[in-house]
């Protein structure tokens, strides 16, 4: 501070002098000392605390750190993302999300073009073989008696119409061979008299007898022309087939009514096929099948839509289909397995990549791809599907790009991204309301 003192002989003038020059001095200085203090650089605004590197594993995109190391899943290093940030989508819980090329040929992300075809030219289903029903039949008996000779001795035999089966003993068919030639010979012996009618009805009622056992035509004309009583009764076979079931042997005793054996045609078969609701009302009866048998050779056979059920399964949610298959060469075996191919009506539409699409259940999402590595999320309505293609009815484009290898993964990543997003819009919003006075 600058002190300015005047003599006391110092006349009045000379103090007046004094004090303003005091006062000017004053004012220099104050004016020195506000320039310094404004020309003092401001202290420098805190730096934003730098954001931590994430770190990701490019196999499971769900595995996210904020440190180097491995994925606890795949054991794969973990590899540095930029700061992960979800692009906006209409479709909910998904973000649009950019994938950098080398970490595309890491993942084996591939895409296809949306193109346009023939649609809905076919459903598929899984088949069974079984026998055709109305080729089985039973042999059974309608006399009592013992089983002298078994010629169909084992199951899996082949057997052609009209070859004997077996040669039963009945002492019941014995006896009606001699009721029958009592028949003939008294019919004989009333034929020039009032009793001829009567004769020849009891010789009808002995024929239909033994008719009614299933007696061949031509061995009661044996019978009525030796006149020799024959000790058993020779089965033969109905149709040609072979012997699915078998119940006795040689010296076995039947009953009537028993079915001893059965015989099956499998020169045609039934493929039973399983179709969903979906694609039912598209099957009718009568279209044609394209049979693919596992075991065959991998050759097609074809057949015939015979029937389908008018009844739904509650549990699977789909209905029976009978298709029918000739099977000349015996190559198809009932139980094997194999896939029908049913020929619909075509029509024009859009068709995608079935692996391109991702069904949730309650929606169906595919991932668009956009150039410069951006893939977006969108919902769309698919129609039937014909091999690997299925129909496209609302949401692409023909000549648009989806993802179809690493699909999986890409959905895993929007969802990823779509919630942090989520979760960081939510901690800003709380930050911003906390800062408010």
């Amino acid at each position: 501070m600058v002190q300015l003192q005047s003599s006391p002989d110092a006349s009045p003038r000379s103090r007046a002098a004094f004090r303003t020059f005091g006062l000017v001095a004053l004012g220099v200085a104050a004016g020195v000392s506000a320039t310094l203090l404004l020309r003092r650089p401001a202290p420098a605004a805190a730096a934003p605390a730098a954001k931590k590197q994430m770190f990701q594993c490019p196999m499971h995109l769900q595995i996210l750190q904020d440190h180097f190391g491995t994925c606890p899943i795949c054991a794969m290093d973990l590899v540095p993302i930029e700061d992960i940030q979800g692009g906006a989508s209409n479709v909910e819980g998904l973000a649009a999300i950019t994938i950098d090329p080398a970490r595309q040929q890491l993942i084996g992300l591939r895409t296809a073009k949306v193109v346009a075809g023939a649609a809905g030219g076919e459903v598929r289903a899984v088949v069974r073989l079984a026998p055709d029903e109305t080729r089985i039949r039973k042999i059974n008996v309608k006399v009592e008696g013992f089983v002298e000779k078994l010629y169909a001795d084992f199951v899996g035999k082949p057997v052609a119409k009209g070859q004997p089966l077996f040669s039963l003993y009945s002492p019941e068919f014995v006896s009606a061979q001699r009721e029958f030639l009592l028949a003939l010979r008294t019919q004989k012996a009333l034929s020039g008299g009032a009793l001829k009618q009567s004769g020849g009805d009891l010789l009808d009622s002995a024929r239909r007898r033994l008719q009614l056992w299933d007696i061949p035509a031509e061995a009661l004309e044996q019978l009525e022309k030796t006149g020799e009583v024959q000790k058993t009764l020779t089965l033969r076979s109905p149709i040609s087939g072979i012997i699915t079931a078998k119940t006795v042997v040689e010296g076995s005793r039947v009953s009537p009514g028993e079915a001893p054996l059965e015989i099956t045609d499998l020169g045609h078969l039934w493929a039973q096929a399983e179709v969903t609701e979906s694609e039912l009302s598209r099957v009718k009866v009568g279209m044609s099948a394209e049979l693919k048998i596992n075991g065959v050779d991998g050759r097609a056979f074809q057949g015939r839509v015979a029937f389908v059920d008018a009844v739904l399964d509650p549990k699977t949610r789909s209905a029976k289909v009978r298709i029918e298959v000739a099977n000349p060469r015996a190559e198809l075996k009932p139980e094997m397995f194999g896939e029908a191919v049913l020929k619909t009506g075509t029509r024009k539409g859009l068709l995608a990549p079935l692996d391109a699409v991702l069904d949730s259940g309650t929606r169906k999402v595919v991932f668009v791809a956009l150039g410069d590595g951006k893939f977006e999320p969108r919902e769309v309505e698919t129609g039937p599907a014909a091999g690997d293609l299925v129909e496209i009815r609302k949401g692409l484009e023909a000549g648009e790009s989806v993802v179809t290898g690493a699909a999986f993964l890409v959905d895993s990543e929007s969802r990823l991204r779509a919630a942090l997003a989520q979760l960081g819009a939510k901690a800003d919003a709380a930050h911003k309301h906390e800062a408010k006075p």
